[in-house]
Order: structure tokens, then C-alpha cells, then sequence
């Protein structure tokens, strides 16, 4: 019984934390404990630590997903599109991820704009175009992952991120000649860059599939 009790205590005040850090101007949220920076508060509960980073000025609330699957894509998905299913760049680049006509042809979408408006549909076919492009450079993330090229560490999810930049082939290329053949998109964007700014993310739930489709059942 005081053991429940006490257990009863301890998820209470959690609760109670909780509920300030979200009502708080002062605190945003959990963070990673392993990435705590300058700003961060931590509170010690029992055996608990919690760790809240503190807001600075004009800082807008963006959640904190870490090295996983779900931080890779809407890391990526906020670096192409600021996270905006709706938007059409310049260039005619659709959606959250900007994907291009001929791509989405590729993972069985054949009307781009259905696609703009179905944000779920979007979000399948990123994991496809990502099945996709990990069985073309599946012998490349073996060959590759660990070594640095042009003082980037080379790693499955920079791969896979740079794939989704430039296309698996011209990902090949790069690796294949250690960085002599680059690329770059129309705004300047190098696979470099992407190899740098994606790596070490778990990418692991992306299973290879040649034939990967998007649809809505």
C-alpha cells in the first residue's frame, strides 16, 4: 500500500511539472538530457531527472524528436519546405518533402495535385521514396557508412537524405568517386551538405524495397 502511495506521489508530481512546463512562459518542453545546452533547467524528482530548455527571445516552440526515424523525416521535411504540405516552390517542387512529378511517377503517384492536398498521402510516400532509394544504394551504405568523405562522416540517413536531394544516382557518384562528382540543386544545396546536416539519424525502420508505392487504401 505505501508502495502505491508512493508511486502515486511521484506520477503526481510529475503531472504538476509537466503541466507548468507547457503553461510556462519560461520552460518549452522535454529535451534530450544528453544534448543539454546553456539554457537548460533540470528538476530532480525521486530518482527522475528532467530537463527543460529554456525559452530564449523571439525562440518559437519546436518539438525535439532526437535521432529518430520521425526527427529525420521532419527534420528533412522542415529544411525543404519550412514543414508545409501545401507549398509549390519555383521550381514546381510539391508539398512537405518537395517531391517532382517524375519521382512521385516512380512511387505510383501519377496526379501531383491530388498529392498537394492529401497530406497522409504525403507522408507515404516519403517512406516509399525512401524504401526505394535505400534498395538502389543498398550496397553503397554498406560500402560507405562509417568512412568520411570530404570531412563528412558518411552514414545511412545522410545517404538516404542526400538521395532524396539529388536522386539516388547521383548519390552513387559521389560516394563511388569519393567526392570528386558533387552536386548541387537550383538553390545551392550540395550533397555534401545534406550527408552533414543528416547523419546519424536512425533510419533503421526504412526497409529496402525496389518496388515501393505510395496509395491510399
Amino acid at each position: 500500500m505505501i508502495k502505491n502511495i508512493g508511486k502515486f506521489t511521484l506520477l503526481l508530481t510529475i503531472c504538476t511539472l509537466l503541466k507548468l512546463a507547457f503553461s510556462s512562459e519560461t520552460f518549452i518542453g522535454l529535451v534530450n538530457y544528453e544534448e543539454v545546452e546553456e539554457n537548460v533547467a533540470t528538476i530532480e524528482v525521486s530518482d527522475k531527472v528532467f530537463a527543460f530548455r529554456t525559452l530564449a527571445p523571439n525562440e518559437k516552440f519546436k518539438p525535439t524528436l532526437g535521432k529518430s526515424f520521425v526527427g529525420f523525416k521532419e527534420a528533412l521535411a522542415f529544411k525543404e519546405s519550412g514543414g508545409d504540405y501545401f507549398t509549390v516552390n519555383k521550381f514546381g517542387y510539391l508539398g512537405k518533402y518537395q517531391f517532382g512529378a517524375e519521382t512521385l511517377k516512380m512511387i505510383g503517384i501519377y496526379n501531383p495535385n491530388q498529392f498537394l492536398q492529401n497530406p497522409e498521402l504525403q507522408e507515404k510516400a516519403f517512406v516509399a521514396n525512401a524504401q526505394r532509394n535505400k534498395w538502389i544504394l543498398r550496397r553503397d551504405i554498406k560500402r560507405f557508412n562509417g568512412m568520411t568523405i570530404n570531412g563528412v562522416l558518411v552514414t545511412e540517413s545522410g545517404i538516404l537524405a542526400a538521395a532524396h536531394l539529388a536522386g539516388p544516382g547521383s548519390v552513387k557518384k559521389y560516394l563511388r568517386s569519393y567526392g570528386e562528382t558533387g552536386f548541387e540543386d537550383a538553390f545551392g544545396t550540395s550533397i555534401k551538405h545534406y550527408m552533414k546536416k543528416f547523419s546519424g539519424y536512425d533510419t533503421s525502420l526504412v526497409k529496402a524495397n525496389k518496388k515501393a508505392k505510395a496509395s491510399i487504401i
